[in-house]
């Protein structure tokens, strides 16, 4: 049958956005200046309609004629140099076709039979050579993983095929080599585990099916089972509880009433107010990121979003947030290990990816930050996490019951994300990108907008008895937990598919994205169908709670999978692992009076040491780690919900950053909620217990330094760490110590979390990098009156300036003035845990009472760097005095968490103020748009605020095109 092709593209009088950013990229990312321009076109196929209808569609579906062009059948753009088409791979999820073929249907055309999309890219220049084309799509255009070069027109957009029959793995004769070589390259058990199933299906006499093999695996996975977390850990030879049990016991002996879920749910709750609660989840989503960023950052939304739509009996998603870790961007190409991709393409692909899913669906995005460490160049840290709102009474999850129906609701299943939550439990290596590229996903958002909109209105009519999403192992999982008690009976021929061709166990395990599962009991099934008709939302009953105890799975009648629950929830052996952390030295300067050179200072020929000075402090505003991250904000939709009260960047020119976020969920009322979070990956290279304790107080002070009352607020961990060796298990044993001695100490406690610990690299010629560890901790609370809150920007000229909490500057490893100077350093900040609790008590008790205006952290880049930003943002300079005695650049760049810079009026009382705390009066605010530095009655330097914004600003301007 013909395809009808459909071209679009801007006027030629307008500019391309896209082929500008293709530009950009070729001149700046790949250094290619043969390309003077590009222009880019949107590519629609139609399988199944005529000419007149593809020519209708065109004008009044697919193309604005007020900038944009179009043709049926024939080109749109002529006369480049060079062209090529790209689309995606065959079978990879295209959100866009989803949305055109019930457009198309919409319109009243009913034969259609299938649409594609693609994109043709068109370059004009002098002498453009294969090469370069080359580099340019492999580069910038296609990611192998999902994407092609279209090379022959498709005679069909069918997609056909056969599902396989069910195969018998014969576990039962296998010896021990062949286990593990069964286990490899998918199923990543070790081989006691293997050991385990093997024995199970010998006692019944049978061996398994694929998919019960596959269904164990999963459920069994690091990623599912949290299996070190749950291990009996011998430390240096000691028994310890495991990881997780520490954890939860902490947060049991806090006693903390505002907590309602801790640790059982898709993500944490606490109470909010009038009847209401919030809840919170954090997910990485390293491994798919690593491969395939844009798709990957994407389906990690998603999913935390999910996490939270599943959460109780369904809240309503009210904020993201995204925290990062990679490669500087700069980094030179050869040093970037085997398949793996450059920091540069993966920092902007992960932001568009998290900028398009969370834009898309409606869900502000408003907290998050980038870091920068050179070990990340293998596999970047991908953070997301996500809060919403539901009532309190409908916060915890009901059990199924006999009879109820499982019914899933929103997208398709496909091949996509097969052996997703395996993958993700496993080492990278230079073949993960091509052997692993069937686990990455591309999302939809306008369909789980949609399913969203409708578990809402069900949830908020009653009728939902529990929920969950289809995470990492899909229905495995999703069905294989609701069921765990209880049993239950799936019928996979059921499942709305894709595409035919689908293999029984890939149906079951497929990580398709924008699908929830709902318990439904049989009298509510259906007005929840006419919820989702009215909502335009996909939902078919695939399953039934049994009852008897067992995980049965059919396909046309036949069994392909039958397990005892028991056996699959609890049969996987704890597992026993030694951990043994051994101290790395770094480095220290030699005298404590380290001044750079003219060449480390970036500032040529000097003829002073105050000029060295003021560039010192320019490097340390445009470190990567300290340097605005305005750009990436700025591509998110923070208000989007009309709930923001202190958005990403406040004052005079909106560009002065704040600590935290505060939304008002409840639009009238004057209630808030905050979130904020704390991670420095150098500091748990240097020492994983005070790094740990670092991030923790780095989290809880964003939120006070806002106006968070510390008692108000609430804990999730996210442990990002290198493959748990016996050393690498040393150090995460060292850091869960510190966020119990964290909980302990404050009584704030973690209600939810998640580990993902596969962040090693495993070169083929031997070489192992270990990925920096990552601990971050994210605080969410609530605030009474949101009006009692502060932002970080400066409000007036003559205003005290006074630091806040206990530091020892000599404590500088792992700062941005040592990783200037050349030094990591093994003194890093220790904090009093005791003392450092009671700054935030005291602190919240001042900006509560309305004596400060502003207030802003230390951390990254130290007091220097958070006093230029409150300036910043107040369009105010700043006059300091630093105490005589002591060493001028520790003092202004030293990183202890818990201390704070703070406006109060000229003439308050500090001491009366802030009584019982450390504090000093360091300075004032002044008219004169500077930092004047002064020791000891004369002046070390006197630095303009556009010097330091202007270096401030631009680092990552460079990195995203304005």
């Amino acid at each position: 049958m013909n395809i009808q092709e459909v071209r679009v593209t801007n006027k030629f009088s307008l500019p391309d956005p896209r082929g500008e950013e293709i530009l950009y990229e070729i001149k700046n990312a790949l250094g290619i200046n043969s390309v003077q321009e590009v222009r880019t076109t949107r590519v629609y196929r139609f399988e199944g309609i005529s000419e007149d209808n593809a020519l209708y569609l065109a004008k009044n579906l697919l193309a604005e004629e007020i900038f944009q062009i179009c043709q049926v059948n024939a080109p749109v753009i002529t006369g480049a140099d060079v062209w090529l088409e790209v689309a995606y791979q065959p079978g990879v999820m295209n959100p866009e076709v989803a949305s055109i073929i019930k457009s198309v249907k919409d319109l009243g055309i009913e034969d259609l039979l299938a649409a594609d999309s693609s994109k043709e890219y068109f370059f004009w220049g002098q002498d453009i050579s294969v090469d370069e084309i080359k580099l340019i799509t492999d580069k910038l255009l296609v990611n192998a993983t999902v994407e092609r070069v279209v090379t022959v027109k498709p005679e069909t957009l069918l997609i056909s095929g056969q599902p396989g029959t069910t195969g018998t793995i014969a576990v039962r004769k296998m010896n021990d080599q062949e286990l593990m070589q069964l286990s490899k390259d998918n199923l990543f058990l070790n081989l006691e585990e293997m050991r385990v199933i093997q024995n199970y299906f010998i006692s019944i006499d049978r061996d398994p099916t694929d998919c019960e093999i596959e269904t164990i695996a999963q459920t069994w996975s690091e990623h599912c089972g949290h299996k070190t977390f749950r291990a009996k850990l011998m430390v240096d030879g000691k028994e310890k509880k495991p990881l997780l049990k520490r954890l939860q016991e902490a947060t049991i002996e806090a006693g903390h009433p505002l907590v309602l879920s801790a640790f059982v749910d898709n993500s944490g709750v606490m109470r909010f107010y009038e009847g209401q609660a919030i809840c919170g989840k954090v997910e990485t989503h390293n491994s798919p990121s690593a491969i395939e960023p844009y798709g990957g950052a994407m389906t990690g939304s998603g999913g935390v979003f999910r996490d939270v739509m599943g959460t109780g009996q369904g809240a309503k998603v009210i904020a993201s947030t995204d925290m990062f870790c990679f490669a500087p961007p700069d980094m030179p190409a050869e040093v970037i290990p085997a398949g793996c991709l450059h920091p540069h393409y993966l920092l902007r692909r992960v932001v568009a990816g998290v900028r398009d899913y969370g834009n898309r669906m409606g869900i502000p995005t408003n907290n998050g930050s980038v870091h920068f460490h050179p070990d990340f160049r293998a596999k970047p840290t991908v953070i997301v996490g996500a809060y919403g709102l539901l009532p309190a009474e409908r916060c915890q999850k009901a059990s199924p019951q006999a009879g109820d129906v499982a019914l899933v609701l929103g997208g398709r299943t496909g091949r996509d994300g097969i052996h997703g939550a395996t993958f993700s439990s496993a080492e990278m290596t230079d073949m993960t990108i091509t052997v692993n590229s069937s686990a990455v996903q591309i999302g939809h958002a306008i369909e789980e907008k949609r399913t969203s909109d409708a578990i809402l209105e069900a949830s908020q009519e009653g009728l939902i008895r529990a929920i969950t999403d289809c995470g990492a192992g899909g229905y495995g999982s999703a069905l294989g937990e609701m069921g765990e008690k209880i049993g239950v009976k799936v019928f996979l021929d059921r499942v709305p598919l894709k595409y035919p061709g689908l293999n029984p166990w890939e149906i079951w395990l497929s990580e398709s994205q924008e699908r929830m599962v709902l318990a439904v009991a049989p009298e509510n099934m259906d007005r929840v169908m006419a919820i989702c008709r009215n909502y335009n939302v996909e939902a078919t009953a695939i399953a039934e709670f049994t009852g008897d105890g067992r995980l049965l799975v059919t396909y046309n009648g036949e069994n392909v999978c039958d397990l005892d629950m028991e056996f699959l929830h609890n049969g996987l052996p704890q597992r026993v692992m030694q951990a043994a952390w051994v101290k790395e030295d770094y480095e220290e300067p030699q005298s404590p009076d380290i001044v750079f050179d003219s060449a480390a200072a970036g500032c040529g020929e000097v003829v002073n040491l105050s000029n060295v000075r003021e560039k010192i402090y320019q490097a340390v505003m445009s470190h990567l780690n300290v340097c605005s991250k305005e750009p990436i904000v700025r591509v998110y939709d923070h208000g989007v919900q009309g709930s923001s009260v202190l958005p990403p960047f406040t004052g005079i020119f909106q560009d002065g950053p704040n600590d935290a976020t505060i939304i008002s969920p409840l639009l009238d009322k004057p209630y808030g909620a905050i979130i904020s979070h704390g991670l420095n990956p150098v500091l748990n290279k240097i020492h994983p217990y005070h790094g740990s304790l670092w991030a923790a107080v780095e989290a809880v002070s964003n939120a006070v330094a806002a106006g968070a009352n510390p008692e108000d607020l609430t804990l999730i961990d996210n442990f990002i760490w290198p493959f748990p060796d016996e050393e690498s298990l040393g150090a995460l044993d060292m850091s869960v110590d510190a966020c119990v001695d964290f909980v302990k100490v404050t009584g704030m406690p973690f209600i939810s979390g998640k580990d993902s610990l596969s962040s090693t690299y495993r070169g083929k010629d031997g070489t192992v990098l270990k990925i920096p560890p990552v601990l971050c901790v994210s605080v969410f609370g609530r605030i009474a009156d949101v009006q009692k809150t502060v932002s970080s920007d400066f409000k007036y000229t003559g205003s005290q300036i006074v630091l806040l909490g206990e530091r020892r500057i000599c404590e500088m490893a792992g700062s941005v003035y040592y990783d200037l100077a050349g030094y990591t350093g093994s003194n890093l900040p220790k904090i009093n845990l005791e003392k450092v609790n009671k700054v935030f008590h005291v602190l919240h008790r001042a900006i509560s009472g309305g004596a400060v205006p502003a207030c802003h952290d230390i951390s990254e880049g130290g007091l220097a760097a958070a006093l230029a930003e409150m300036c910043f943002g107040g369009n105010v300079g700043a006059e300091i005095s630093i105490p005589a005695g002591e060493n001028p650049e520790y003092f202004l760049y030293n990183e202890t968490a818990g201390c704070f810079m703070v406006e109060i009026p000229d003439g308050m009382d500090a001491a009366e103020l802030f009584a019982g705390i450390p504090y000093y009066v360091i300075g004032k605010t002044v008219e004169k748009l500077s930092v004047e530095i002064l020791y000891e009655g004369r002046e070390l330097f006197d630095v303009s605020l556009s010097s330091l914004k202007a270096a401030w600003q631009q680092p990552m301007k460079g990195v995203f095109r304005q």
